[in-house]
């Protein structure tokens, strides 16, 4: 007789347990927009209490928030270019602008502090390009005028717990795109993102 235990099969209340832990450590800034993604697209998958374990094994029991940088709320560009992108915190709101410039806002790395982010983007003779990682919720609302507003890449379905990415666009002579990347395209640039997605 071996002193093997079997496996025990993990049930979808044990894995909605374990999407709503991670859920709130991805809140608190320990995980990533994309770790967390991936993460729960395993608990989804996953067949025993072991695997559901193994995704929450390097977070802590009790959560406390860790980082004392300041949300990202607002990114302007006049006549050049702006970036915002690794492990940057966004919290309810984020408005974009740009004049005869570029903002690109990279939500891979992000640390997202609300169920629900809303970006405001406002482009005049520009563009804005907005990153989020495949799997999460997109809604994309707005007005273009010369220009446009577009959602590229995979719409897969959402999970439940995901969180929702609201983007507000106003285009005036301006290109504003929402570039869904795939989870395996982590180390990509945005340029090599975007000739992959195009």
């Amino acid at each position: 007789m071996t002193g093997d235990t079997p496996a025990v099969r993990a049930s979808d209340k044990d894995r909605e347990a374990t999407v709503a832990a991670l859920r709130e450590h991805a809140v608190e800034g320990r995980l990533t927009l994309e770790e967390f993604t991936d993460r729960m697209s395993a608990a989804y998958v996953a067949r025993t209490s072991d695997e559901l374990a193994q995704l929450v094994r390097d977070l802590p029991a009790r959560t406390a928030p860790i980082s004392r940088r300041r949300p990202t709320s607002f990114v302007l560009s006049v006549f050049g270019s702006s970036e915002r992108e690794g492990r940057i915190r966004v919290g309810r709101r984020v408005t974009c602008v740009t004049l005869f410039g570029n903002v690109d806002l990279d939500l891979r790395q992000a640390t997202l502090e609300e169920d629900v982010v809303t970006i405001v983007a406002l482009g005049v003779f520009g563009a804005i390009d907005v990153y989020v990682p495949e799997g999460i919720e997109v809604d994309l609302q707005g007005l273009a005028l010369f220009g446009h507003k577009r959602a590229r890449g995979g719409d897969v379905p959402p999970r439940p717990g995901t969180p929702l990415i609201r983007v507000l666009a106003i285009s005036l002579f301006a290109g504003i795109d929402v570039w869904r990347v795939p989870l395996a395209w982590t180390q990509k640039s945005w340029r090599e993102v975007i000739r992959a997605i195009r």
